[in-house]
C-alpha cells in the first residue's frame, strides 16, 4: 500500500506561484505514472498534469500548459507541481495519485479511475 501526502497549498494573489509537493512512502515505490488532479467546489474532479516516472514525459491539460511544470525526484519518491501566473480558475483542492501500471496517455491520465492511490489533497486558493 503506498501513501501519499501532498503539501504546498495556500492563499496567493493572482499571478502569483506555488509549489505543490506530494511524496510517497509505504512499499517499494516504482510507480508507472503520477499524476495531479483538482476539484474545485461544485465541479467533477478534473486532470492537471501527469508524468512518467521512468522517462520523465509530461502531460498537460490545456489551461495550464505554459504556466505548471510537473516534475519528479526518484530519489526522494516526490513528484512536484510548479504553478506559475496563478488565476483564480485555479482554485481548487488539489490530488496527487499513483498510476501503478501500463497504459500511459492523456486518455487514461485525464480519467480518475485510471490511478490506483490517492492523497488527502491541498487547498490552493487564488485570490481576485
Amino acid at each position: 500500500q503506498v501513501q501519499l501526502v501532498e503539501s504546498g497549498g495556500g492563499l496567493v494573489q493572482a499571478g502569483g506561484s506555488l509549489r505543490l509537493s506530494c511524496t510517497a512512502s509505504g512499499r517499494t515505490f516504482s510507480p508507472f505514472s503520477m499524476g495531479w488532479l483538482r476539484q474545485a467546489p461544485g465541479k467533477e474532479r478534473e486532470f492537471v498534469a501527469a508524468i512518467r516516472w521512468s522517462s520523465s514525459t509530461t502531460y498537460y491539460t490545456d489551461s495550464v500548459k505554459g504556466r505548471f511544470t510537473i516534475s519528479r525526484d526518484n530519489a526522494k519518491t516526490t513528484v512536484y507541481l510548479q504553478m506559475n501566473s496563478l488565476q483564480p480558475e485555479d482554485t481548487a483542492i488539489y490530488y496527487c495519485a499513483v498510476k501503478a501500471t501500463f497504459p500511459s496517455g492523456l486518455y487514461y491520465y485525464t480519467r480518475s479511475n485510471s490511478y490506483d492511490s490517492w492523497g488527502p489533497g491541498t487547498q490552493v486558493t487564488v485570490s481576485s
